[in-house]
């Protein structure tokens, strides 16, 4: 059997869990060979758009992500050769100049907001997960994390996310759920569901010969 890394895909709503569902999983394997690949690190290049045009960007739809790019980096880790992810820099609304550089490992955690969305995508994936998570939940999480760790006012954060977040979820990302192989309610604090993936990420790297 040829040598092929394994590709799982995390997903769902802002503020669900998915980053903390992707850190246990890495967190788990971590002395193994493993990598994470950010969805957000692939937003669109802008600098051919004047600044007052950038900042009119709908971070939440699924034209703002170079997909192509992404898709052309998965399919060299898949080759097991390195990669250089992009860096978006947020207070130009652009990607910057720099890269990080990134080298292939047998497991590869594909997460973000839209990586369900793009039938390309999907179609590298060994596994797909849906991290699913009520309403208020999430608009409290979002609410509390861009207000500490962002210095956003609460209007400016409901506002956003009565206007953008929430059309964008119903829109592109909800509709998605259809494509999960396994949905994990409550993202980061379902410890069974989490404990669940590991074992079934573990029997395919046992198949593979990899553990």
């Amino acid at each position: 059997m040829e040598r092929k890394p394994v590709v799982i895909g995390v997903t769902g709503g802002s503020g669900s869990g998915k980053t903390s569902v992707t850190k246990s999983i890495y967190e788990f394997f971590k002395g193994h060979s493993i990598l994470m690949l950010e969805q957000d690190y692939y937003y669109k290049d802008q600098t051919h758009l004047p600044f007052e045009e950038r900042l009119k960007t709908n971070y939440d739809h699924p034209l703002a992500f170079d997909n192509d790019l992404l898709i052309e980096h998965i399919q060299k880790l898949l080759r097991y050769e390195g990669i250089n992810k992009p860096v978006y820099d947020y207070a130009m609304h652009t990607r910057s100049n720099e890269v990080i550089t990134v080298e292939p490992k047998d497991v590869i955690i594909l997460e973000g907001i839209l990586v369900l969305e793009d039938e390309r995508l999907r179609n590298l994936m060994d596994i797909k997960l849906f991290v699913d998570t009520d309403a208020d939940l999430r608009i409290i999480r979002r609410l509390s994390r861009d207000i500490t760790e962002r210095g956003r006012t609460m209007d400016s954060v409901i506002d956003q996310y009565v206007n953008v977040v929430r059309p964008m979820h119903n829109q592109f990302i909800e509709p998605t759920k259809r494509y999960a192989d396994i949905i994990i309610p409550e993202g980061g604090h379902n410890h069974v569901a989490i404990d669940l993936m590991v074992t079934k990420i573990q029997t395919i790297l046992e198949q593979k010969s990899f553990l």
